[in-house]
């Protein structure tokens, strides 16, 4: 009862002195530090806070976004403000409006800052603001941030939250350096500034937004290799980037760094062999182009595609083979813990490697003299089978509300969304409202992921004190 009131009163109308006035900092601030610093009566689930805090995000970035001065001539509508928001926090790229176009140079700065926000991850900022004021970071902040990071022992969270922070930093600061100087001749010194940092975030948080309106990313060379560069970084996931940044002290690499980067790579070759193949073929978009400057475009485009979102060769003129080995690709999508989506990496080598297992007899599933977890492959399964579900349900929703559409391009636009990827076939902006609001929340259920958002909503269970009988059931 105490713990009720107690509760209660944090959330009544705000309390007055004696002179009358208001006292709306204390109030925040105690609402401010239950939702982050916890709650010792009413503590909020590690996945609900990460549920609540993006949505929280979401909301404070469409107001934003609704400002004047935001965008040229009138303000952005809500649903282009809310689309565009989400879009960027969840580091999609997907987008109804013509961000170099219809976005004055604020505009853009706040889209870059949400960007940033996104890839980052609110809950590492919010730990940084907490120790920057001296505050005690509570276990189940902790906890949260794990869960936001992907990773598993809370131990040490906090030294490798810096850590992640200043790699950050460095990594987007030494890629937009390389950006301005290329770019520098092209587009002028003052505004291949800006260009630079914004691609350099943009790729690195592989979130796939561009300043370059209907012309395109700069496909030359260099360029694609920058920024092919920055988004293979960012989509390795935290624990492998500070894996190898120790690696020559520890000299041994742990079991997951050796499995995302080998799984990295088979789907890299895989990708850009793939799409080389098929755009080779009669009726391919790069006929006319030499083998090597195809085989770039094509490794390039592999490497966008999961999760990234840059468009080196148009999607819309892909053949229909190089469209669907895309589709895989952004479906697997990006390493655990890192700043792109899909099911990741981790997910695909877990279920391939249980599949194995099973094919060959073994108890469990086994690579590198270690075996798995049987937990971890039923995560795996839940993670595949959620995210399956959602994705055609949305394609099914789509579908209905948009007659006389092909599933193909319905079919891709929400796969992109789900992987948080971005490349499009041109289909978003044929999105009525309905169809919109639709891609946010599979932006929304993408950046967080199918585990987080299923133990956010689903109540806490009893421990099981009944085992009930197994009896089998027909399979296959």
């Amino acid at each position: 009862m105490e713990s009720d009131l107690a509760l209660a009163k944090d959330f009544a109308p705000l309390t007055r002195t004696d002179s009358g006035s208001a006292q709306p900092a204390k109030v925040f601030k105690n609402r401010f530090n239950r939702f982050f610093l916890g709650d010792k009566r009413r503590p909020l689930p590690p996945p609900l806070r990460l549920v609540t805090g993006l949505g929280l995000l979401a909301v404070v970035g469409t107001l934003i976004l609704m400002l004047p001065g935001i965008g040229r001539g009138d303000p952005l509508s809500w649903n282009e403000a809310l689309f565009t928001a989400m879009s960027a926090l969840s580091v999609t790229g997907l987008s109804i409006i013509q961000v170099a176009d219809d976005l004055t140079l604020f505009g853009q700065i706040v889209l870059l800052i949400l960007i940033q926000i996104g890839g980052v991850g609110f809950m590492v900022l919010a730990v940084v603001v907490f120790q920057l004021m001296g505050r005690r970071i509570s276990l189940l902040n902790r906890l949260a941030l794990c869960n936001s990071l992907g990773l598993i022992d809370p131990g040490a969270i906090l030294a490798l939250t810096r850590k992640v922070l200043l790699s950050v930093t460095l990594i987007e600061l030494g890629g937009a350096l390389l950006l301005w100087v290329h770019w520098r001749d092209l587009y002028g010194p003052d505004r291949a500034i800006f260009l630079a940092i914004f691609h350099a975030v943009s790729a690195f948080c592989n979130a796939g937004f561009d300043l370059f309106g209907t012309t395109g990313i700069p496909t030359d060379n260099l360029s694609l290799t920058i920024l092919a560069a920055l988004i293979f970084i960012g989509g390795l996931g935290i624990p492998v980037l500070s894996d190898l940044l120790t690696w020559p002290r520890s000299h041994r690499l742990s079991l997951h760094t050796r499995i995302t980067l080998g799984v990295v790579m088979v789907l890299l070759c895989t990708g850009g062999i793939g799409m080389f193949l098929g755009e080779s073929l009669s009726g391919g978009s790069l006929l006319e182009v030499s083998w090597p400057r195809r085989l770039g475009l094509t490794f390039f485009q592999s490497v966008s595609a999961r999760t990234a979102g840059f468009a080196g060769i148009p999607i819309q003129d892909l053949a229909p083979p190089s469209q669907l080995l895309l589709i895989a690709l952004m479906f697997i999508g990006a390493a655990p813990a890192s700043m792109g989506g899909g099911i990741t990496t981790g997910t695909f080598a877990v279920l391939v490697l249980a599949l194995w297992g099973y094919a060959r007899g073994l108890p469990s599933a086994q690579i590198a003299g270690r075996s798995l977890d049987p937990s971890m492959v039923r995560k795996a399964a839940a993670v595949l089978t959620v995210s399956l579900f959602v994705v055609l349900l949305a394609a099914w929703l789509i579908l209905m509300s948009h007659s006389g559409s092909r599933l193909d391009p319905v079919l891709f636009e929400v796969i992109s969304a789900f992987a948080t990827c971005g490349l499009s076939t041109g289909f978003t902006a044929d999105l009525n409202l309905f169809g919109q609001l639709i891609i946010v929340l599979v932006m929304f259920w993408g950046r967080l992921g199918a585990l987080t958002i299923v133990l956010a909503l689903a109540q806490q269970q009893p421990r099981q004190l009944v085992i009930y009988p197994e009896e089998p059931i027909l399979i296959g």
